[in-house]
């Protein structure tokens, strides 16, 4: 065999940590730019709704 077991249990390991910190950066980018993408779409909405009326 290529891993014994407890190889294969740390690369397991490796990949939970690599996608809880990929989590985390996503979480903080959403986080900081989520107010500015919702300020975009209303600005976006605001003149959508002027233009039709």
């Amino acid at each position: 065999m290529l891993f014994s077991p407890k190889e294969r249990g740390q690369g397991l390991v490796e990949y939970a940590l690599i996608l809880v910190l990929v989590a985390i950066v996503v979480i903080a980018v959403l986080m900081i730019l989520g107010p500015i993408v919702g300020n975009v779409f209303s600005t976006i909405n605001d003149s959508l709704s002027a233009a039709s009326s």
